[in-house]
């Protein structure tokens, strides 16, 4: 797994400019996906990209 593809929770909450307690929010409703490796709670990249599309499509 290439980890550069892999964002932290403060990295994806900073990247979409929302704090912490709504990306969990985004993850618990399965609106962002997610990775678990360990007690790690990781965002691929990509997941940001597709909630973003979805975010944009809605809006239009």
């Amino acid at each position: 797994m290439d980890t550069s593809k892999l964002l932290t929770v403060p990295e994806a909450a900073a990247r979409l400019r929302v704090s912490k307690w709504m990306l969990y929010n985004l993850i618990r409703s399965r609106q962002l996906r997610s990775v678990k490796i360990g007690a790690r709670r990781l965002i691929p990249v990509g997941a940001v990209d597709a909630l973003v599309t979805v975010l944009e499509e809605e809006a239009a």
